[in-house]
């Protein structure tokens, strides 16, 4: 009686290997090779020896599994095969930060090494030529398999070093800067520097990762550590390692757009960064009234607009900084420069009013230069002189000003 028909027709016959003997011993002797490269390994790369033990155990098992992903590869050389997968893909990720890539390359070329050296004794008769130039087109892409690895998480610890610089840069700007944002900005290589200042401006248009990268170069250029990030259309900058906010904000100028750049006063830390934001910030948003500020400039030379803007801090600094420390100089002082920027314009015409000589209204106001840092014949520092005294007076009336 025949066999009934299942209808399903027989499955193809997998073709023979052409060089079968080559592929058994090769398979028979991938414990011993692996076992051979890890020898070699501890006893030609230092930095293996020196590794903890966990991690030589991961690197031996990536020998391993490039030694089985050969011998595979040797099977079915025209198959699709993920290599960096097949080898790489047993070790854990953070393998690739425990080992450089240097090392990976030479982890590889070792164990390349002990399985060229034993071809003779792997293959089959007749087959050393064969098995020689498979090893050597092998080799070519696990090289190119261990670039894809480490390319692969540099990528990746990009993307989250950018993320991370991003919450510190926020958080500085809001105010909301902590000890987490420090421990973030150590995690990005910022080594606590003792002098920090924050310049912001306008962000150019196009790619924001080549306006950071940019950035960066300008900061290594001038040995300044940074901590960056575009936040709509501005571009902050947090820089460390110089205690000159303006000699900083000229090294860093060249990525920004047209338009003003600000920077703010210098603070002792990371943690005090918040104050130096804000004051940039305000200068940013009153820059427009000093049309013929320079660019870029300091927060502080903003004052008077500042204040006008309604910018309290720049108010209180303008009152402690320059109207209390004159009052307590004496009221002379007070008198003749109020005398001298609201009335006389002139050292004649102020001695005249005050009814001294000439020369006591010159030292008067050399000693309002000493007390306060700004000198009343300058005309940008008597603005900011006069917007001073009305603050001060203003708070004298009204002490919640």
């Amino acid at each position: 009686m025949p066999e009934p028909e299942t209808g399903k027709p027989d499955a193809p016959a997998q073709p023979a290997h052409p060089h079968t003997a080559t592929l058994k011993r090769l398979e028979q002797s991938s414990g011993s090779l692996a076992a051979q490269a890890i020898a070699r390994m501890d006893e030609t790369l230092p930095w293996y020896r020196a590794m903890p033990p966990e991690n030589r155990s991961w690197i031996g098992l990536v020998a391993q599994a490039g030694i089985a992903a050969f011998t595979e590869w040797f099977r079915r050389p025209d198959a699709p095969q993920a290599i960096s997968t097949d080898v790489f893909g047993t070790a854990p990720r953070e393998l690739t930060r425990a080992i450089t890539l240097r090392q990976t390359v030479e982890m590889v070329r070792t164990t390349i090494e002990v399985m060229e050296s034993a071809i003779d004794e792997v293959a089959a008769p007749g087959d050393e030529s064969v098995l020689r130039e498979a090893l050597l087109v092998y080799a070519r892409e696990i090289a190119f398999a261990t670039a894809q690895v480490y390319a692969q998480a540099a990528e990746a610890r990009g993307a989250w070093d950018a993320r991370l610089e991003s919450l510190v840069v926020n958080a500085v700007l809001s105010g909301e800067a902590d000890e987490g944002a420090v421990s973030r900005a150590a995690a990005l290589g910022w080594n606590s520097p003792e002098h920090v200042c924050v310049v912001l401006g306008t962000a150019p248009d196009g790619d924001s990762e080549l306006t950071v990268e940019a950035i960066r170069r300008a900061a290594r250029h001038a040995k300044l550590q940074v901590l960056t990030g575009v936040l709509g259309d501005r571009l902050v900058v947090i820089a460390g390692g110089r205690n000159d906010p303006l000699a900083v904000a000229k090294s860093l100028i060249g990525p920004f757009a047209q338009g003003p750049v600000v920077a703010g006063p210098v603070v002792p830390d990371l943690l005090a960064a918040t104050r130096s934001a804000q004051a940039a910030a305000a200068g940013l948003k009153a820059c427009t009234a000093w049309q013929d500020a320079p660019r870029p400039v300091l927060a502080d030379d903003l004052l008077p607009e500042r204040a006008i803007a309604s910018d309290p801090s720049a108010r209180e600094q303008l009152v402690e900084e320059i109207y209390r420390p004159l009052e307590e100089a004496g009221a002379a002082l007070l008198e003749t420069l109020s005398v001298y920027l609201e009335q006389a314009s002139s050292l004649e015409g102020a001695a005249r009013m005050l009814f001294v000589h000439p020369n006591t209204v010159r030292y008067r106001l050399r000693r309002v230069t000493d007390v306060t840092g700004w000198s009343p014949s300058d005309v940008r520092s008597a603005f900011t002189l006069r917007i001073a005294l009305i603050l001060g007076r203003l708070a004298d009336g009204d002490p919640q000003l």
